[in-house]
């Protein structure tokens, strides 16, 4: 039985190689030389194979190390900067660990803002309006510790170079400084910024936030608020040097140090930078050991180019009063490159730039350009116009004087957002439309922001490069509560375009 299965399993082959025998010299050989070429193929496709798949392995492990904040369809999406000299669009990343940010696709209760920003802070520090010391309390009160090292000034011409060692302003030695963490407080984890950072901005921030410090400066201007500036340690020019004269208030890269009660400086930053709107100086936080304990506070890039006749003229400021404002918007000054008549009341600024600032100011709730006087809302008590007088002046509103309407000295037409004071902590029954009265056009690309539901994706991604801001507002739990402010906001605002009929357009000037 064993056998004749054994015959029956094996009848095949012995017919196969009876049949191969029988074959003439010629045949058998061409038979051995097809299967041959049959196996050497079997056995070349099996090792391309075996390659591509560990070539595939491997970029997916060189792409699991390299991902960082932002994802792969981000990264795909950046431009090119190959071209550019600076080639800074591609940066080092300064960490070499990965954070990842996740989006809640809902949140169960709405945010309690005030319990972030903390009013009772500004209140205090909108109460003494005294003009003449180094720094008042609306805006550098907390700088007790440095303050007593300085004399006050009474023009810009009388700057202070002061070397903060000297003043024994930091108590540490410089041993210990030189141990300091070198890791960068600019979190970049992909080989890319954000796209909306151009190559400068990322500059300006990391020189901002890890620059070392040089000299320390005070200056002021009259009857305005002493400015404290830092010099900082740095072979990188200014980008706008070539349009400043020499001056003495800043030989290199220098940064201003603000009130840590105006951290809106930083969020107005990366907010104007995701709307594309790119009007607002770089701002980051920073500490510094010989100020308030080391608290942070907002560091703005200081920019020589505002002040193109000099330190003692002050700012390229325009005046315009409410009337004359709301009558060049109805002119559209300067559209089309159309220069207006000379009796047409005009001002230097591009109609544009007046929708830009329109609609930033409005999600910041930001009254000190367009509405200083606060007619178009219902300011407290302890609010900066109601005490100085000025919301009485909202009878005669045509004659109000328009504030903070700043340009570079050889830019004219554009405008640049400075004092970017905002208020998180105002109800949507209690904002100021009156910051877009007589605005008929939006910028296009800002509203595709708004429109397009990923603006808190965006500003997540943006403002989790400043660590120390990130940190000092409470980690994700508080950016998301400022974030919640911005995305009501921005739903009233497009509600309010749909009412109105206001046209977006592109607005690439």
């Amino acid at each position: 039985m064993g056998k004749s299965r054994f015959h029956w399993l094996c009848f095949p082959f012995l017919r196969l190689t009876s049949s191969f025998r029988r074959r003439s010299l010629s045949k058998r050989r061409l038979i051995i030389a097809s299967v041959c070429v049959v196996y050497l193929f079997f056995v070349v496709s099996q090792v391309g194979y075996s390659q591509q798949h560990r070539d595939r392995r491997t970029d997916k492990d060189k792409y699991r190390h390299n991902r960082g904040l932002y994802n792969l369809d981000i990264i795909d999406a950046l431009p090119d900067y190959g071209g550019l000299q600076t080639g800074a669009s591609f940066v080092v990343p300064t960490r070499s660990n990965v954070v990842y940010i996740t989006l809640k696709t809902k949140r169960l209760k709405p945010a309690n803002i005030r319990g972030t920003i903390r009013p009772k802070l500004r209140r205090k520090a909108t109460r003494n309006t005294s003009a003449n010391s180094a720094f008042t309390q609306s805006k550098l009160g907390p700088f007790g510790q440095i303050k007593r090292n300085f004399a006050p000034k009474s023009s810009w011409g009388e700057t202070r170079d002061l070397d903060y060692k000297s003043l024994g302003l930091i108590h540490k030695s410089d041993k210990d400084a030189q141990t300091d963490s070198p890791i960068s407080s600019i979190r970049i984890y992909s080989q890319r910024a954000p796209p909306w950072f151009s190559p400068n901005d990322v500059k300006a921030m990391r020189f901002l936030a890890d620059a070392k410090v040089l000299r320390i400066k005070e200056v002021s201007h009259g009857d305005t608020p002493s400015l404290l500036i830092f010099e900082g340690d740095t072979h990188v020019s200014l980008t706008n040097q070539k349009h400043t004269k020499p001056n003495i208030v800043c030989e290199g890269q220098c940064g201003v140090i603000n009130s840590p009660v105006d951290t809106t400086e930083v969020f107005a930053f990366h907010l104007d930078r995701v709307l594309g709107l790119n009007r607002t100086l770089p701002a980051v936080s920073r500490k510094f050991s010989f100020l308030r304990d080391g608290q942070p506070c907002p560091v703005v890039s200081w920019d020589a180019s505002l002040y193109p006749v000099g330190l003692a003229s002050g700012w390229s400021t325009v005046r315009l009063t409410w009337g004359e404002y709301q009558s060049s918007l109805k002119q559209r000054c300067w559209h089309k490159n159309i220069t207006p008549k000379s009796d047409s009341g005009c001002s230097t600024i591009h109609h544009y730039e007046w929708s830009k600032v329109a609609m930033f100011d409005f999600l910041l709730q930001i009254h000190n350009r367009l509405d200083q006087s606060c007619c178009g809302f219902r300011p407290r008590q302890e609010d900066l116009c109601v005490e100085l007088g000025h919301h009485a002046e909202c009878g005669d509103q045509n004659h109000i004087q328009l504030t903070n309407i700043i340009h570079r000295g050889h830019d004219p037409r554009h405008l640049v957002f400075t004092n970017n004071k905002g208020f998180f902590d105002r109800n949507e029954d209690n904002l100021d439309f009156r910051l877009l009265e007589g605005i008929k056009e939006l910028p296009e690309q800002a509203v595709s922001v708004l429109k397009s539901r990923r603006l808190r994706e965006k500003l997540l991604q943006s403002l989790f490069l400043d660590q120390i801001y990130w940190e000092s507002q409470g980690g994700r739990q508080g950016i998301d509560k400022l974030i919640d402010v911005i995305e009501r906001r921005a739903k009233v605002l497009l509600t309010y375009i749909n009412a109105h009929g206001i046209k977006v357009i592109a607005m690439n000037v």
